[in-house]
């Protein structure tokens, strides 16, 4: 039997109608003859309200206990999902992430699936069972409860797809598909029929909250058929695969943006001392993610090195760069708040150049200043203020011809 995995976000089961609305969904699979697991979210604002509860008890609750405190959001749904398929004359077992067999790395908060142990879920299955596991969990090989950080939950749906040989992968959630950008903030944004494991990993590294990156980074590594579908309306979605067969012509295919950057500058004593190694090597240590690097050397300035971060890690890059200076040897650190960046992806950047030169020409076009950049093969990024951010991205998606009203006109 093949088998199918659905995974349901946190609007899609937020009240107990909803819940057996996901519950009908997945019969009907169950009654194609397929094997079905459904993963599943905290209901709703659940995960916002133990966030406060924990906020109230203290204002820097360990991560351990916050793991602890977290994963119980998706056991609420589990349950009552597994009680409305019953309901309905369907028997299910519900499973939390470490009864699934997911085994993360010991990283609170934000730790990755190191492997899957499928061998209950497949006597559970095989017995005609529909399965229901919490997504965004697991635990450690001591036996922690760990999560998996914020949107974690497509995560383990794609891993569990990956590791039962699944069919499909189903992301069910509030939107009816991967847009061009989003479109309560962009003009003309439509959904896109296809796109590739490539363009969509960089969407998500980029800002766009449809997908969590880690679930397009497996289903490309482990090539799972995915796809984005709204949980309200049983229309098709966007298909994520490693080759896409329409609108090839489109050179650029998304454009992502996010708030709330900020830029570290290190002056440091002089260069190829060690310095720039032991800045980044000290923040892996702490689990700072870094993204833009850019360095300067200059015979008539001092070297330095400045760098993107979110802002919501400024303070812990602060405290741990001032307490490690004197190993550094850095001499001075200044910062920059109140940005955002902007990127366009498309595989076909690969193939035109000037397309770097043009956006660079739209963003002068429009006054807006550009403080950082950042290219591979398919994205170009920018860091540019963030009060510019959606005049930014909305020259942008009108610039290289994503509207709808664009692409009609193009077909005509």
């Amino acid at each position: 039997m093949e088998t199918i995995v659905m995974k349901f976000g946190g609007t899609s089961v937020a009240t107990p109608e909803k819940i057996i609305g996901v519950a009908e969904r997945a019969i009907r699979e169950k009654e194609k003859g397929k094997r079905v697991v459904i993963v599943v979210s905290a209901m709703g604002k659940t995960t916002d309200t133990l966030l406060g509860l924990a906020g109230e008890i203290s204002a820097e609750p360990p991560k351990r206990e916050m793991d602890m405190l977290l994963a119980t959001g998706e056991q609420i749904t589990i349950s009552l999902l597994a009680m409305a398929f019953k309901k309905l004359g369907h028997e299910a077992l519900s499973f939390t992430g470490w009864q699934a067999g997911i085994e993360t790395e010991s990283v609170p908060r934000n730790a990755r699936i190191e492997q899957i142990h499928t061998e209950r879920l497949e006597r559970v299955l095989d017995n005609g069972y529909l399965c229901v596991v919490a997504g965004f969990q697991g635990v450690d090989k001591i036996g922690n409860i760990t999560t998996l950080g914020r949107g974690g939950s497509d995560t383990t749906a794609v891993a569990l797809a990956a590791a039962l040989g699944a069919e499909k992968c189903e992301i069910y959630t509030d939107v009816d598909g991967v847009y061009t950008s989003d479109p309560r903030f962009v003009t003309g944004a439509r959904k896109l029929e296809q796109i590739s494991y490539d363009e969509m990993l960089e969407l998500a590294n980029l800002g766009a909250g449809v997908l969590h990156p880690r679930a397009v980074e497996f289903a490309k590594n482990n090539r799972v058929p995915l796809s984005v579908r709204a949980s309200y309306s049983d229309e098709p979605g966007t298909i994520i695969q490693e080759v896409i067969t329409v609108e090839k012509n489109l050179i650029v295919r998304g454009v992502a943006f996010e708030p709330g950057v900020a830029r570290v500058t290190v002056i440091y004593k002089k260069p190829f001392n060690g310095s720039l190694a032991n800045i980044f090597t000290k923040l892996a240590e702490n689990q700072i993610d870094v993204d833009i690097i850019v360095q300067s050397i200059s015979d008539e300035f001092p070297p330095s090195v400045s760098f993107s971060i979110s802002q919501e890690s400024l303070e812990e890059t602060r405290r741990v760069l001032t307490e490690a200076q004197s190993d550094i040897g850095f001499l001075s650190m200044n910062v920059e708040i109140g940005l955002s960046k902007v990127s366009i992806v498309g595989s076909g950047m690969v193939s035109n150049p000037g397309v770097a030169a043009r956006m660079f020409d739209i963003l002068r076009s429009q006054d807006i200043p550009v403080k950082m950049v950042s290219t591979s093969e398919i994205k170009i990024s920018v860091v540019v203020p963030e009060t510019d951010m959606k005049k930014s991205a909305n020259a942008l998606h009108e610039a290289y011809g994503l509207s709808e009203l664009q692409v009609h006109q193009d077909i005509s």
